[in-house]
């Protein structure tokens, strides 16, 4: 299923035009369940299960950075990708700082913010974000392939409810 995921992405490219092919591929989430309303929560055990979820269907994406604003919830629901990954989550809280380092390297990476900051990244990078993420919308991840810095292809995809 993970491999379909990039063959979906280099499908969109090669009908879009992309040329050569994508410079990269960034896959963006809000973070996963939370446990209230605080400040900085933790994530529910719903929450824990849905960022295990994510990782195993990103297992085989080839992910080589993963960003995180500085919150419990985000850095958590990172954790599982960078640990399969061995690698360090970068933390941004500046989106035009974030995304002007994606323009700037290219590679495949996840991105995990926010119900506001995930539609918002996406727009920066010439994506479509479509409608505001509502409160209890969970399972959104986008896949953006960037081609010369800019999307060129949008596709948003919906995470299976991790509830038994």
């Amino acid at each position: 299923m993970n491999r379909l995921l990039l063959l979906g992405a280099s499908l969109v490219c090669l009908v879009l035009g992309c040329s050569p092919g994508p410079d990269s591929v960034v896959f963006l989430v809000r973070h996963a369940e939370k446990v209230d309303d605080s400040r900085d929560p933790d994530l529910t055990e719903e929450g824990r299960a849905r960022a295990r979820m994510l990782a195993a269907l990103l297992q085989d994406a080839g992910i080589e950075a993963v960003y995180s604003t500085d919150f419990i919830r985000t850095r958590e629901t990172a954790r599982p990708v960078a640990e399969e990954m061995e690698a360090e989550i970068e933390i941004y809280d500046d989106l035009d700082e974030l995304v002007a380092r994606l323009e700037a390297t290219p590679r495949t990476a996840l991105i995990v913010g926010h119900s506001n900051t995930t539609p918002q990244v996406v727009a920066l990078l010439g994506g479509e974000p479509g409608p505001p993420i509502s409160d209890d919308e969970y399972d959104r991840l986008y896949l953006i392939v960037l081609s010369e810095g800019k999307a060129s292809a949008t596709t948003v995809l919906r995470l299976p409810d991790p509830s038994p």
